[in-house]
């Protein structure tokens, strides 16, 4: 992990700290300027490495050699004008230049800088350069405020989580999901009694935003719909978002006809108000009682079967309150889905408003699967594993 001189090298701590616990072991270089932001003893005490400064200094062979040969990616966080500049011409006067210029691992490179210099032609020549010519991948900047007096603008870096997720992603060599389109359904949908109430459900979106990041962590063209949610969308995905059921719809099948991979895991209402109150309803208007006539909402999974793309495969979710297998085992059928993820909204830490689930995965060609309650994240790698297997057996 490279660090040069700006301010956003603060955040660089958190993500060295960050990979760390995730399992990576993880060599910081800094540049000189770096260090008049942040020390090389502050990333000593979240990585248990020594920082590293020195462009001279050798180690059986030389320092830059060995950090470029054992490296499985470099990110370099932040990544200023200037480093941008030396990287495209391939410089070779610090340590960071050096080691990529020694290293064949990918390469993952998160600008950070003044609005105004980030418009230059130049800055602009550059990160062309790095992307098109060397293929780095170049992660940001967002769009947001800069550094005190600067005002707001694109240039400033990406978030700590953000960069961890292009790490994932850069990592990702092979695999089943690389280049595939992948579209994934998630969170309620709120039906309109009047300009100011709804019918919805509990549903945070969890579980669907979980599928959609590991899913682009995986090399996929991720496409997230989702209904109203308080998470922020997955790094790297197209998002859609969508507020009823009839919006999803017609998103939904805009899309599938050209994804190879469907995952309707979004909470939609089954119902929704025939007669939406084109203005608030006010209760002394209504009286003592409001009687809402609804009527069924389109079943969005199932409308997609003799559309969606000729071999793709697509996985469906079923929350039920009784009888979890006999239940998911006819939708399995009934929607055509290849995979089923079945929990039980009873299940203590599964279902609504809540971190871990606890599923079952149904298929058309085995036994259900029970997993232990985990996290929503695992169950999402569990889930895309299976998807991976199914792919690679079909290709």
């Amino acid at each position: 992990m490279g660090v040069t001189g700006g301010i956003a090298a603060y955040k660089s701590v958190q993500v060295a700290r960050d990979l760390t616990r995730l399992g990576a072991t993880v060599d910081v270089v800094l540049t000189h300027s770096a260090q008049k932001f942040v020390t090389p003893l502050s990333f000593s005490g979240v990585t248990g490495r020594p920082a590293l400064t020195d462009l001279f200094s050798a180690e059986g062979a030389a320092l830059h050699i060995r950090l470029g040969r054992e490296a499985d990616v470099v990110c370099v966080a932040p990544a200023t004008a200037d480093f941008l500049a030396r990287a495209a011409q391939g410089r070779a006067d610090d340590l960071i230049c050096t080691t990529l210029l020694a290293t064949r691992a990918p390469v993952v490179l998160c600008p950070a800088m003044n609005d105004r210099m980030f418009s230059h032609p130049q800055v602009q020549a550059n990160l062309a350069h790095l992307r098109d010519h060397l293929h780095y991948t170049i992660a940001g900047p967002a769009d947001g405020a800069l550094a005190v007096g600067e005002g707001e603008g694109p240039g400033r870096m990406i978030e700590p989580w953000q960069i961890e997720e292009h790490i994932g992603r850069a990592l990702e060599a092979s695999g089943p999901l690389i280049g595939r389109k992948v579209l994934v359904t998630a969170g309620p949908t709120r039906e309109p009694l009047d300009p100011v109430r709804y019918l919805g459900n509990r549903s945070s979106g969890r579980m669907g935003y979980a599928i959609a990041q590991a899913a682009w962590r995986r090399g996929a063209h991720v496409t997230l719909v989702s209904g109203p949610s308080s998470l922020a969308p997955p790094e790297g995905v197209d998002f859609v978002p969508v507020e009823t059921a009839m919006q999803m719809r017609e998103a939904v099948l805009g899309l599938v006809a050209n994804t190879d991979v469907n995952v309707f895991s979004a909470a939609v209402a089954d119902f929704r108000p025939s007669n939406p109150h084109a203005t608030k309803v006010k209760r002394a208007d209504a009286g003592g009682e409001m009687i809402v006539t609804l009527e069924a909402n389109p079943d969005i999974a199932a409308d997609t079967v003799l559309v969606r793309k000729s071999g793709s495969l697509s996985v469906g979710f079923a929350l039920e309150t009784n009888d979890l297998i006999s239940n998911a085992a006819k939708k399995l059928v009934s929607k055509q889905f290849d995979l089923l993820v079945a929990n039980d909204a009873t299940e203590p830490g599964a279902g609504f408003e809540v971190s871990t689930n606890k599923v079952t995965i149904l298929s058309t060609d085995g036994e259900p699967e029970e997993l232990p309650l985990m996290t929503k994240d695992a169950v999402a790698e569990e889930l895309l594993d299976r998807v991976c297997a199914h792919l690679a057996r079909r290709s």
